[in-house]
């Protein structure tokens, strides 16, 4: 008999390896699903090398949910539906360019920082407003909290009046991806010190106590119900340009045509809020660390 019951023992175990390796192997192909190689946008931006668009995890927990965030608190100025929308520029531009990012994604980097200038010249003059949303799909992809608690950051910075520079300073000085430093509330409050004004025991409060955890999730939340393709998701005018625009890949130069087109015979916005929406600005040293 003893020697019945440990080949039975010998067979649940290979099973049960079995079953391990499985499941690991279905974990490997998840995250190699979800990595879009976005080859498309290399050289068009002037960028050295494009890491991809990191697709929505469907199926997989991503603290999407906003049972155990806390009171959701909305940061000031939001608008849109369900007031999820974070707003620069003024209020009647006559195009409006809609963002859906993750901090912890570095295609939203790159995008970020090839044309961080255009979007910010367009804005001032009045031709473009934008309209950010955040998203925290690599936390359910990599695992770590940096997404939640760098978006968390940025809404508080909205509530100071300065969420573009700060929101331009953690791209400026975003980790790799697979390191979760953006989890670190302390490495938050140091990067506010790059934006003028900002860092200050209200900010400081508002980072380390998540106040804007519930809305986060619950913005994020909205981007896997809208079938997103993955981050950045970038329109103009509700039209995707990035990486493409029709059968145009997306550049400077393309950027500004299509603003230049779809604004035609159009004046320029200049209803702007009394209290600075993404006001303030980023200290020269605002650059990666």
């Amino acid at each position: 008999m003893r020697g019945v019951s440990d080949n039975q023992e010998r067979k649940r175990g290979a099973r049960e390896r079995l079953q391990q390796e499985r499941a690991r192997e279905k974990a490997r192909e998840k995250r190699r699903r979800t990595l879009i190689v976005a080859s498309a946008v290399v050289g068009v931006l002037g960028l050295a090398a494009v890491a991809g668009l990191v697709a929505a995890n469907s199926g997989e927990d991503d603290g999407g949910g906003t049972s155990d965030a806390g009171p959701l608190l909305a940061p000031s100025g939001v608008q849109g539906e369900e007031e999820l929308a974070i707003p620069v520029g003024a209020a009647d531009a006559p195009s409006t360019l809609t963002v859906w990012e993750d901090f912890r994604c570095p295609a939203c980097a790159q995008f970020e920082n090839a044309l961080r200038e255009t979007i910010h010249e367009l804005e001032k003059a009045g031709q473009i407003k934008i309209e950010y949303h955040l998203a925290t799909i690599i936390d359910g992809n990599m695992g770590g909290s940096g997404s939640l608690r760098a978006a968390n950051a940025a809404a508080c910075a909205q509530d100071a009046g300065k969420f573009a520079p700060y929101h331009d300073v953690l791209y400026m000085n975003q980790p790799p991806e697979p390191d979760d430093a953006f989890a670190d509330n302390g490495r938050l409050i140091e990067l506010a010190g790059k934006v003028e004004g900002l860092d200050t025991p209200a900010f400081r409060s508002c980072v380390e106590e998540g106040k804007h955890d519930a809305w986060v999730k619950k913005s994020n939340d909205a981007f896997r119900a809208g079938g997103f393709s993955g981050t950045p998701t970038v329109q103009l005018n509700g039209e995707s340009i990035f990486p493409t625009k029709g059968k145009e890949q997306i550049s400077v130069e393309n950027f500004k045509k299509w603003v230049k087109e779809a604004n035609e015979g159009k004046p320029p916005g200049t209803r702007r809020p009394a209290a600075p929406t993404g006001g303030g600005s980023a200290s020269p040293e605002a650059s990666p660390s």
